[in-house]
C-alpha cells in the first residue's frame, strides 16, 4: 500500500464514500455494512466520508453502529460536511455540528467539508460566516483538517481558494468522462486545485456507476486491456494524477467493495496502453451525444447572444445526460444558467444568430427546445 504524502494519518489513497450504502427494507442493512467496514478496515484503509443529508441521515448513524461503536477510533478517520439545507443562522451551525458529533457517535471529524459548494451557495455560507465559525471547530480540537467539497467551473474555486487560504483540501467530481466535459470542467477544476497548492479528494470516480455499466464498443475495448474491472481502470485513472490524496468510492455490497480493493491495495498508475484505451472509451460516449457541437463557442462568441445562454456548456449538460442518465447532469445545468446573467435554454427569443455563425450548421434553437424539455420540465 503506497504511503499518502499529503496526509499521512490516511492509509493508501482509497477512501469508502457512505452515501451508496448497501440498503433492505429501506434501512441501511447493518449486518452487510458491518462486514464491508471491517473489510476494509482489515485490507489497511481506513477514510470514511458521509454528509447529514445521505440516506436521508441514516448513513451517519449506520457509521456510528458499525463503525464508531466496533473499531477503535485510532482506527478509521471520518470526513463529514456543513450542508446548506441544514443552517439558515450562523447561530444554527454549531448545535447541527455537534448534532452530526452524536449522530456519528464520534467526539471529533478527521475532516470536515463545507458541502457541494457552488458559486450560489457560497454566498449562503458567507453571508452565515460558515467558513470562519467551521474553522473555529479546528482550533478547538473538534475537527483536524478543513475544506470543501466542490461543484462548479474552475473560476468559481478560483475566487474560494483565493478568499479562504486556509481551505486544506479540496473534493471534486474528477473521472475520465468528465476530465474535459464542458458543464463539468473536471481537469480545469483539478488544475486549479494545483495552482492553489491544494490536495484533491475524488468524487464520482465511476460516476455513480455509469463507468461500470459500459455500452458493449466501450466495454469490449477495457476487456481487451490485462483483466482489470471496468470500474477498476476508472479508480486508477482518478489516482493515476500527481495531487490526488485519496479517491473516494460508494461501495454497496461486498462484490463492489472486494473489486475496488483489488485495484487499490498494491495501487499502480494507469500505464500508457490502458490510458489509451480510456480516452477510446470517452470518444464512445462522446459518439452518443445528440448534439455534435465542438465547443468552438463562436456562437457566443461570436454572435453574442442576447440572452446571455451558454449554449456549449448547456449542449454538454444534454449530452451527459443522454450518455449517462444521472441527477448530476441536471446539477451542472442550473449551474450553468446561474450567476453572471446566464439565459436558460427556455429563454432562446429564436433570433438565429447562433446557428449563422456555427461551423458545424447545427439547429441550435431545436436543440435548446430539447434542453428545455429534458432539464426544464
Amino acid at each position: 500500500m503506497i504511503e499518502n504524502r499529503f496526509f499521512p494519518e490516511i492509509h493508501g489513497n482509497f477512501g469508502f464514500g457512505c452515501m451508496r450504502l448497501p440498503m433492505k427494507d429501506g434501512k441501511v442493512d447493518y449486518d452487510t455494512f458491518c462486514r464491508m467496514a471491517d473489510t476494509f478496515i482489515s485490507s489497511g484503509f481506513n477514510y470514511f466520508d458521509t454528509a447529514h443529508g445521505y440516506i436521508g441521515g441514516l448513513s451517519e448513524t449506520a457509521i456510528r453502529d458499525c463503525v464508531a461503536k466496533r473499531h477503535a477510533r485510532g482506527d478509521f478517520l471520518l470526513t463529514n460536511k456543513l450542508t446548506a439545507p441544514f443552517f439558515d443562522r450562523q447561530e444554527d451551525i454549531r448545535p447541527f455540528f455537534e448534532g452530526q458529533l452524536s449522530a456519528c457517535g464520534v467526539d471529533r471529524f478527521d475532516f470536515y467539508l463545507m458541502h457541494a459548494q457552488d458559486r450560489n451557495n457560497y454566498r449562503k455560507y458567507k453571508r452565515c460566516r460558515a467558513y470562519e465559525t467551521a474553522y473555529g471547530f479546528k482550533e478547538e480540537g473538534l475537527i483536524r483538517h478543513f475544506g470543501i467539497s466542490f461543484h462548479d467551473k474552475a473560476d468559481v474555486l478560483d475566487m474560494i481558494l483565493t478568499e479562504h487560504p486556509e481551505i486544506e483540501v479540496v473534493q471534486i467530481q474528477f473521472n475520465y468522462a468528465d476530465y474535459e466535459d464542458a458543464s463539468v470542467e473536471s481537469r480545469k477544476v483539478y488544475e486549479m486545485c494545483e495552482k492553489h497548492g491544494k490536495p484533491v479528494l475524488v468524487m464520482e470516480p465511476v460516476k455513480g456507476g455509469s463507468l461500470v455499466d459500459l455500452p458493449p464498443e466501450a466495454d469490449g475495448i477495457l476487456r481487451g486491456l490485462n483483466g482489470g474491472s471496468n470500474a477498476s481502470y476508472a479508480l486508477r485513472f482518478a489516482a493515476s494524477f500527481p495531487d490526488i490524496a485519496a479517491v473516494l468510492s460508494g461501495m454497496s455490497d461486498m462484490a463492489q467493495m472486494q473489486d475496488n480493493l483489488s485495484a487499490m491495495r498494491d495501487f499502480r498508475p494507469l500505464d500508457d496502453a490502458e490510458m489509451v484505451a480510456v480516452r477510446k472509451v470517452c470518444d464512445i460516449f462522446h459518439s452518443l451525444d445528440l448534439i455534435p457541437c465542438t465547443a468552438c463557442r463562436y456562437c457566443i462568441e461570436e454572435s453574442q447572444c442576447p440572452k446571455g445562454i451558454r449554449i456549449p456548456d448547456l449542449f454538454a449538460a444534454m449530452n451527459a445526460h443522454e450518455a449517462f442518465h444521472n441527477w448530476n447532469t441536471g446539477y451542472y445545468y442550473n449551474n450553468i444558467i446561474t450567476g453572471n446573467g446566464h439565459g436558460k435554454a427556455s429563454e432562446c427569443i429564436r433570433c438565429g444568430k447562433c446557428e449563422r455563425v456555427c461551423p458545424q450548421h447545427l439547429p441550435i434553437r431545436e436543440h435548446l427546445k430539447n434542453v428545455a424539455r429534458t432539464f426544464e420540465g
